[in-house]
């Protein structure tokens, strides 16, 4: 990994690539792995917003849940087919206004929207595909901090993340308590409990049991579409509220279509479409790849458990629940609010279920706002 000066303009940084997204690209070297393996020529693809100070410390991280990316916010355009997904947070006047803060967003390591991931070609020119290792999310954290440094950021105003993007934001102020000053961890666990294992294993399944999968190595011919497609729609109905999907769809039935003689229900055609659009932007051996990485999440692992792990915080920690969230409930988050440097825990109130954390806009907005209150920098 080569270390550049702070202040330097990314575009001019040795290594470093820019796309027609916006999308900035940058080679961090050989990764040594919690399982002893290497990933050699590791690149980190990444989204920046302000200007990084002299002193290098007012950067924020934004962390993406398992099919988001760098693209925080903005329109789709090209090399970028959706929206950004926390719209609104970034920008002048934003929660993270970037007259103050150099916010990056880095795409998770495994995953397909830039970063080194099963689809990326390994040193035999091929996709790396089933040779890919697993990962855990230290493993991912320790390509973001390589990324950083080679930005040159010495310490971070904040880490932020929600779902599987606050399990990162955990381990960074477990791991580098001293570059994070405040951790904004919202919808996420301090562990995947059984009962989120179990609700992964089909999903998995799905993919790996696809015609198409063909152990992993299907980059020469059709993806496995169908597969991930119900893998999404099994995520999906974790991701919204018993409640909401009664009052939405209830028993209806799909216009022109009649359940009674083989048609669908309304909520049936709502989930193929979600499972459906997934497959126009999404690797499903990085699905199974950062799924399999959130199965292996556990802060108290190899730390003498969750409260020694939160113990080692020194970062103000900010923890957000959604009241109606069934894949990560609120006491989980209440575990994290427990913790030496925890503030009060926030609830967000949404019908929406874990998809809250994206759909509130602007209760997550406040939730931010209120972390990085007492935070001043001057450009």
């Amino acid at each position: 990994m080569t270390l550049t000066p702070l202040r330097a303009e990314a575009g001019q940084l040795p290594g470093l690539r820019t796309g027609a997204s916006g999308r900035r690209s940058a080679e961090i070297g050989k990764l040594t792995l919690e399982s002893g393996r290497v990933l050699p020529d590791v690149r980190m693809a990444y989204q920046t917003w302000g200007t990084l100070n002299s002193a290098g410390d007012n950067a924020v991280l934004v962390l993406h849940a398992l099919t988001g990316d760098s693209h925080v916010v903005g329109p789709a355009g090209p090399g970028q087919p959706t929206p950004g997904w926390w719209d609104g947070l970034i920008g002048p006047g934003a929660p993270l206004d970037d007259r103050r803060y150099f916010v990056v967003a880095a795409n998770v390591l495994g995953g397909c929207r830039g970063s080194t991931g099963p689809a990326t070609p390994a040193p035999d020119g091929k996709p790396w595909g089933s040779r890919f290792p697993r990962l855990t999310p230290r493993d991912q954290v320790r390509a973001e901090a390589a990324l950083a440094d080679l930005i040159g950021i010495r310490s971070f105003a904040a880490v932020i993340g929600g779902s599987m993007g606050g399990m990162r934001a955990l381990e960074w102020a477990i791991m580098y308590p001293e570059r994070v000053r405040r951790c904004v961890a919202i919808a996420t666990t301090p562990d995947f409990s059984g009962d989120q294992i179990a609700w992964s294993v089909p999903q998995l399944a799905a993919i790996r049991t696809d015609p198409n999968f063909r152990g992993g190595d299907y980059y020469d011919g059709p993806p496995p579409l169908a597969g991930m497609a119900v893998a999404r729609q099994i995520a999906h109905v974790t991701y919204r509220s018993a409640r909401e999907l009664n009052e939405r769809f209830g028993r209806a039935p799909q216009a022109g279509e009649d359940p009674a003689v083989g048609g669908r229900f309304a909520v049936q055609s709502y989930l193929d479409h979600h499972g459906a659009k997934l497959g126009r932007r999404f690797d499903p051996n990085s699905y199974l790849v950062l799924t399999e990485s959130m199965n292996a999440h556990d802060i108290g692992r190899g730390r003498g458990g969750v409260d020694a792990a939160l113990a080692r915080i020194r970062a103000e920690l900010t923890v957000a629940v959604v009241d109606s969230d069934r894949l990560f409930p609120p006491e989980q988050g209440a575990v994290l609010a427990a913790a030496p440097t925890a503030r009060p825990l926030i609830t967000i109130r949404s019908d929406f279920g874990h998809d809250g954390f994206l759909v509130e806009a602007e209760q997550v907005a406040a939730v931010v706002r209120g972390a990085l209150g007492g935070d001043y920098y001057e450009r």
